[in-house]
């Protein structure tokens, strides 16, 4: 008895098997794509208000930096889901919110209490109080973001657009 190869069970087995381990292989890496694309179509929070704090935590004419957490973050978003702004109480009932990122490249801002500015570090961009260009690069002023106060409570809308300010 001669053998002239696999038997046709054998070869139709194996090809079976080959075409189900490409389908999968070609199914595991699409899976991923498929997240990255679908997950932002059914978060609800668009347009989340984040508390930030009491009126208490705000004194009046204050500058003070708030951070936050997406309460929805993406699972691999690690430290990206953490969020900042710059908050300043301007009088009993009016408030600014500020990002906390330059407008010319967007590197980190500090505010420097003693002069009254936001100072970018990297390039010299500077802004006033009010957000508005002072010197520097910067196109134009600071995003702001929208700011309420309920019940008491301090809010941050954080996670829809960002105000743009025209400069």
């Amino acid at each position: 008895m001669s053998e002239s190869g696999p038997s046709p069970e054998r070869r139709r087995f194996l090809g079976l098997f080959a075409v189900g381990a490409g389908v999968a292989a070609s199914l595991s890496t699409l899976v991923p794509w498929l997240g990255l694309f679908l997950t932002p179509l059914r978060r609800e929070d668009r347009d989340a208000w984040h508390e930030i704090g009491t009126l208490a935590d705000f004194p009046i004419g204050e500058t003070v930096k708030v951070a936050y957490r997406d309460p929805a973050p993406l699972p691999w978003a690690g430290y990206a889901a953490r969020s900042a702004a710059w908050v300043r109480r301007d009088s009993v009932d009016a408030f600014s919110a500020f990002t906390t990122y330059c407008t010319h490249v967007g590197c980190a801002i500090r505010w420097e209490q003693d002069a009254r500015l936001f100072m970018c570090p990297c390039h010299g961009g500077v802004f006033h109080e009010d957000g508005s260009v002072a010197a520097g690069p910067p196109p134009r002023p600071l995003d702001r973001f929208p700011i309420r106060v309920r019940e008491g409570r301090v809010e941050l809308q954080a996670l829809g657009v960002v105000e743009q300010t025209q400069g």
